[in-house]
């Protein structure tokens, strides 16, 4: 009975502390980039098939080629595990992976413009739709896994969560950031001249 009384009380001081708010939002922060990976995998998995479309009426853009399938093997290479998300070096490196995956496949995409039969190909439209479709996925769940992150980190840091979070040996998580944030704060120039580099 003693044991029992023991228990509950300290199970709701371990409430009133936010300890459980802190496991439920850690929770939650995991589902969130699980489903970020979700969709950086969906988008690695469609590569290989626009790639093979793009072959057949480009053959001599194997340099833009290579440099897709290139990016693809090394987001392939980095070791995908749940303590990723929490390990700023191994998140940066996944993010530089899939910024570099991002980059190939704008070159891709603009070997379009120069191949108008390739645009009128009915997989090439396909495979171009689904593709936006899942940069716009990955920007909704990399839009959901940073507000859960900071909501865990508003947790973690406020009195008295950060005295619990301290207790428990609970950090900060780091979030997504933006590598060339200077050159983004630019606005890209529109260029409808029709000239080709």
């Amino acid at each position: 009975m003693k044991r029992l009384f023991i228990s509950g009380i300290l199970a709701l001081s371990l409430t009133g502390c936010g300890y459980n708010a802190l496991q439920a939002q850690d929770e939650t922060v995991a589902a969130a980039w699980s489903e970020v990976l979700n969709q950086y995998q969906r988008r690695a998995d469609l590569v290989p098939n626009l790639v093979n479309v793009v072959k057949g009426y480009a053959a001599h853009e194997e340099k833009v080629l290579l440099g897709v399938t290139e990016a693809r093997a090394k987001v392939g290479s980095i070791q995908v595990t749940p303590e990723l998300a929490n390990d700023p070096a191994a998140l940066k490196r996944f993010q530089e992976a899939q910024a570099g995956m991002g980059s190939a496949l704008s070159r891709l995409m603009a070997i379009s413009e120069k191949y108008p039969d390739l645009k009128a190909n009915e997989n090439f439209r396909d495979l171009s739709a689904q593709l936006e479709g899942t940069e716009n996925r990955i920007t909704v769940a990399r839009n959901r896994y940073i507000q859960d992150v900071k909501a865990f980190n508003t947790t973690a840091r406020t009195f008295p969560n950060n005295l619990t979070a301290k207790i428990f040996g609970i950090e900060v998580k780091p979030n997504f950031s933006v590598e060339n944030e200077k050159a983004i704060s630019s606005a890209p120039t529109v260029d409808f001249s029709g000239e080709k580099k």
